[in-house]
């Protein structure tokens, strides 16, 4: 055999959602309510940051190398901004790092953190990009979904739970990790107290790292509260929080995303980082930071900082799309948090021609969809294991962070 040829490590993990419909909407010049990204501007103060760092009139370094596991200004302002929500005291050069998107940072946790032939519990359904990351680390995936327990009539995403009987069974000696998101994407879950409680003490059980990924943590509605897993009792020195400036800032092109935790864990995060990024773009970190430093500022005002107005300005697009969708026979689930909503599709009784491939029925919905009524969506099966691909089949997922919803 050619040793001109990829490495066997990443035999599996070719297809990516993404690029297939995300073309397909292109293609189809579709209306994409499928990928998740906003279709208007980061708030203008932020642009603004970012236009005085590029233009370097007071600072011609900011268009030089910074540190490598993220710029002084940004490190120090999430020290301040992470600090009350973990309970501690946070050092702002060990306990965090900073990498290309969350996505970055991600793979830093898993390629530095998981050693071939750990396991690690991956709670469905799950950002796609999970399960191929822990797959070319080495290790092997153990999935537990979370289900839908009410079986009739529109849903919250609070009425999906995990079975705590099943979460254990997935535990072992050999469990390094588990990842969590929260809020979910794709199911708006928010994570209660109890829930991570519950989750926490097989952590300390099992002794193993909880890779909490909490991009969406800002966007809360209702009544509801997202609790960190790292404040809870124990769980600081095994827990990796995941923060996104893209989500944050809604700037998903400018890629920057930080972890936060104790120093034995972000350290091997940011010797992974330096040897494969080794930094990130400076005037975007320059503009982010001066960014938070003005949402600190404003932080008691909920309508003037961005950090709490998002969710007050998406909350009514939540709503009118899941009234939308009922009236065209969708049953859709309520997110808590985050900015996507699952919609079952089974009671449509749509005939969708085969298009040939062996695809769940949601792939299938999807592509038709998106070439003969110009709208694009997301297939959420792609968020599940292929042994639990049924349960997001009969779903389609839209993004609402949109102008016109």
């Amino acid at each position: 055999m050619s040793k001109l040829r990829g490495a066997d490590r990443l035999k599996g993990t070719e297809k990516n959602v993404w690029v297939e419909f995300g073309k397909l909407a292109v293609d189809y010049k579709a209306l994409n309510l499928g990928q998740g990204f906003p279709d208007f501007k980061p708030p203008q103060h932020v642009i603004d940051k970012m236009v005085h760092a590029v233009d370097g009139s007071e600072n011609a370094l900011l268009s030089q190398y910074t540190r490598s596991y993220g710029h002084p200004r940004l490190v120090n302002v999430l020290a301040k901004l992470y600090s009350p929500l973990t309970g501690q005291t946070l050092d702002p050069m060990n306990n965090i790092t900073v990498s290309v998107g969350a996505y970055g940072v991600l793979f830093c946790a898993v390629q530095g953190l998981v050693n071939p032939g750990d396991e690690v519990v991956i709670v469905e359904p799950y950002f796609d990009c999970y399960e191929p990351m822990v797959k070319v680390a080495g290790a092997t995936p153990k999935y537990v979904p979370i289900r839908p327990i009410k079986k009739e009539g529109v849903l919250s995403s609070d009425d999906w739970k995990l079975d705590p009987v099943e979460l254990e069974s997935k535990f072992s000696a050999k469990t390094k990790a588990i990842m969590i998101n929260n809020p979910n994407n794709p199911v708006g879950k928010v994570f209660k107290k109890e829930e991570l409680e519950m989750i926490a003490g097989l952590c300390k059980k099992y002794d193993c790292i909880c890779i909490s990924d909490e991009v969406y943590e800002w966007m809360i509605y209702d009544d509801n509260k997202h609790i960190k897993i790292a404040s809870l009792p124990g769980m600081w020195e095994r827990t990796i929080t995941l923060g996104s400036a893209g989500k944050t800032f809604s700037a998903t092109g400018w890629k920057l995303g930080w972890g936060v935790g104790p120093d034995h864990l972000i350290k091997p995060m940011q010797i992974l980082h330096q040897n494969c990024i080794y930094t990130c773009p400076t005037p975007i970190q320059e503009a982010v930071a001066e960014g938070l430093e003005y949402e600190l500022s404003v932080q008691d005002n909920k309508e003037e900082c961005y950090l709490t107005s998002l969710a007050l300005e998406l909350k009514p697009k939540r709503d009118a799309l899941a009234k939308s969708l009922v009236e065209i026979g969708m049953i859709p689930t309520i997110p808590e948090g985050g900015y996507f909503m699952m919609a079952d599709i089974s009671k449509l009784n749509i005939d969708i021609p085969d298009d040939g491939t062996k695809d769940p029925y949601d792939f299938k919905f999807v592509r038709w969809l998106c070439k003969e009524k110009r709208l694009s969506v997301i297939p959420p099966s792609a968020f599940y294991n292929q042994e639990h691909k049924n349960l997001g089949e009969k779903f389609v997922r839209f993004c609402f962070i949109k102008v016109r919803t």
